[in-house]
């Protein structure tokens, strides 16, 4: 095996009462799928030793230039929190005191306690190196406990995500606020992920949605955890998607993903849900040239909000031009049609009519199992676009390229050099120095 590269492997002690030898033999067989993979590769892609910072199954956190590497045993299979922990074998060995505070969090999130759920979200955006790792390590724990739920619920999702974005002024949150309402009044468990647009000189967050969801955020029944979008790109942070997760593990059935506005948030929280919602007002101009093609490709429902008093027949116009628009985009699905529905947070009117939508979608999906099937697309999509922020942190941190980089920053600035020839020059460097011939 190429140096530098964690092999995950799974030792059962044969007189184990307890012991889980499906989940043994899928750790097997992961990390010998993983070994056959990393035997396969070129013997450029070898990096040397000194400079490697980005080790398979492991992550590069902005300002270190250490790399984590596993020096533990192979993990047990005799307790369910043994596997989960194992799964994390290549970070180093929680100390006792956070073991403890892994203990405790992970009890009161599976408790479904509001607390232990806030406190988990925020271990898991940390920037801080080791408290990433302990995240990493209650993610594994929560996500054995789900893939147990989903095997008792048939292989199904216990859980349904469902995006909703559109441009400011929507009324996103009221529209959040009602359907949530409406969805603890009928026994659900609902959460509220949403990210607020954040100051480019503090990076604090500009608006609470707390502020604006008051009624919500006192049900006993829903969670909502206002998140900055810290500058990144569409609004939707990296960690969402392992919020969601966390939120599933505390029971909550429900998952509402709320984004900044239109643009890019809409592809990238269309990667992390199930069921994608465009909330648009009437009345707004020319919203088919406004709202491109792209973005009405995305949306599952669209929804026309504020359809009430002087807005009732902007509303209608606006649903009749949607609804004729979408019968010319090629279809998503082959088991659902978009829907073009209106709304009103201030009358209650088409609330129930829209969760009716959605619950008709989601069962049109899990039948043909599209929905499971569109999970574990997603799930390759967020592994890549992590190893893309990753790779490109490895980048920006490698000796060659920190040294270089000052001076052809300024020559491209001064116009001496073009980028596209700065950027080779770059990627040369680093090549250059990870190629197997420069280790020592």
């Amino acid at each position: 095996m190429n140096r530098g590269y964690v092999t995950l492997t799974c030792n059962t002690p044969p007189s184990s009462g307890d012991e889980m030898p499906h989940m043994c033999h899928n750790m097997r067989r992961f990390g010998f799928s993983l070994h056959r993979h990393i035997s396969s590769l070129p013997s450029s892609s070898t990096v040397p030793s000194g400079t490697r910072t980005c080790c398979l199954l492991q992550r590069v956190f902005p300002g270190s230039h250490a790399c984590y590497r596993s020096t533990l045993p192979g993990p047990s299979c005799r307790h369910k929190r043994d596997v989960s922990t194992a799964l994390g074998s290549h970070i180093q060995d929680p100390s006792g005191p956070e073991q403890r505070l892994l203990d405790r969090l992970y009890d009161g999130l599976i408790g479904g306690q509001r607390a232990s759920l806030a406190e988990s979200i925020t271990l898991v955006e940390t920037q801080h190196p080791r408290k990433k790792e302990l995240a990493q390590l209650l993610l594994q724990r929560v996500l054995v406990y789900r893939r147990e739920q989903e095997s008792r619920n048939g292989g199904k999702p216990v859980a349904f995500r469902v995006g909703l974005s559109g441009p400011p002024g929507a009324g996103k949150s009221s529209f959040i606020e009602v359907v949530g309402k409406m969805l603890t009044a009928r026994g659900h468990k609902v959460s509220v992920l949403a990210v607020d647009p954040s100051s480019c000189t503090t990076g604090g967050s500009l608006m609470g949605d707390k502020t604006r969801m008051t009624e919500l955020s006192r049900d006993m029944s829903a969670f909502i955890r206002p998140s900055p979008a810290s500058g990144t790109l569409g609004g939707v942070t990296r960690t969402t998607n392992e919020a969601i997760v966390l939120c599933e593990g505390a029971g909550y059935d429900i998952v509402l993903v709320e984004t900044v506005g239109v643009g890019q948030s809409e592809f990238a929280v269309a990667d992390m849900v199930d069921m994608f919602v465009l909330l648009i007002p009437p009345a707004g101009g020319d919203e088919l040239q406004g709202i491109k093609r792209g973005i009405i490709e995305r949306a599952d429902l669209v929804v026309v909000t504020k359809s009430d008093g002087d807005l009732v027949v902007p509303a209608r116009r606006i649903q009749a031009e949607y609804t004729s628009a979408l019968k010319l985009l090629r279809r998503q699905s082959k088991s659902w049609n978009p829907k073009v529905v209106r709304t009103s947070s201030h009358t209650s009117e088409g609330i129930p009519e829209v969760w009716a939508k959605m619950e008709s979608y989601r069962d049109a999906m899990l039948a043909r199992g599209e929905l499971q099937g569109r999970r574990r697309a997603q799930q390759k999509v967020w592994l890549w676009t992590l190893i893309q922020e990753n790779a490109l942190c490895h980048f920006q941190n490698h000796p060659s390229v920190r040294e270089a980089l000052p001076h052809l920053e300024e020559r491209v600035t001064k116009g001496a050099i073009s980028p596209g020839l700065a950027a080779d020059l770059l990627l040369k460097a680093f090549s250059s120095s990870s190629s197997p011939s420069s280790s020592p």
